[in-house]
């Protein structure tokens, strides 16, 4: 592969990875955000015994199946949803399933590292469920949940290569195709390098947001 043809595959490549990427965590961010609260909530603000363990044992069976399992699993669920199984849309789809249940728990450790007083507190002002949500869980433990964020989007990054195993395009499926299928040991090493730079601007990012709101208050 010439240097021209290699360079625009990379760079090809590398916008499916960062669409898929982002596309599937803000989908993985609207539905774990709402399951993680109400998993809290059922189980600290309004208790649900039943509810809450029902939740928990969800989150608990979806996060501990292989996402290459996942992907295979879900090809009939992509095809109803996306009209096929292969490419970066389809992908987006076990990105989605994957990351949600894992998102959803870390929402809820973020907010069960929050001080009972905080709580209390809010009890003893007699706000309810959604105010207490609204109010005093989002606000104080939005530094842990943009950290959520990061951690979620770097694990997709992973994913994303993964989903090239079954085609879903990005740098994996280049990875696949042309490093390990036509043995070009430089493809392997530049989509590598890729991935890790991906993850760092991920996590600095990620670390800097999460600063930003105790920056501003002091």
């Amino acid at each position: 592969m010439s240097p021209t043809i290699m360079a625009y595959e990379l760079a090809i490549a590398t916008g499916q990875t960062l669409y898929m990427v982002a596309a599937s965590t803000l989908f993985a961010v609207l539905l774990g955000l709402p399951l993680g609260t109400l998993l809290f909530s059922t189980h600290a603000l309004k208790p649900q015994p039943s509810l809450f363990r029902t939740l928990s044992a969800v989150i608990n069976i979806a996060r501990s199946i292989p996402f290459i399992i996942l992907l295979v699993a879900l090809i009939p669920i992509t095809r109803i949803l996306v009209g096929s199984s292969i490419g970066i849309h389809a992908a987006i789809v076990p990105l989605t399933l994957g990351a949600a249940p894992l998102f959803a728990r870390l929402i809820d450790n973020a907010y069960r590292s929050l001080s009972p007083g905080l709580l209390e507190a809010g009890f003893a002002m007699g706000t309810n469920t959604w105010q207490m949500i609204r109010y005093i869980l989002l606000p104080e433990a939005r530094p842990a949940i943009i950290q959520a964020i990061t951690l979620t989007a770097i694990t997709l990054v992973n994913y994303s290569a993964m989903s090239g195993t079954v085609g879903g395009g990005g740098l994996g499926d280049l990875a696949i195709r042309h490093g390990y299928q036509r043995f070009d040991l430089s493809i392997m090493i530049i989509t590598v390098m890729i991935l890790v730079l991906i993850v760092q601007a991920l996590q600095w990012f990620g670390d800097r947001c999460a600063r930003a709101p105790a920056t501003q208050q002091d």
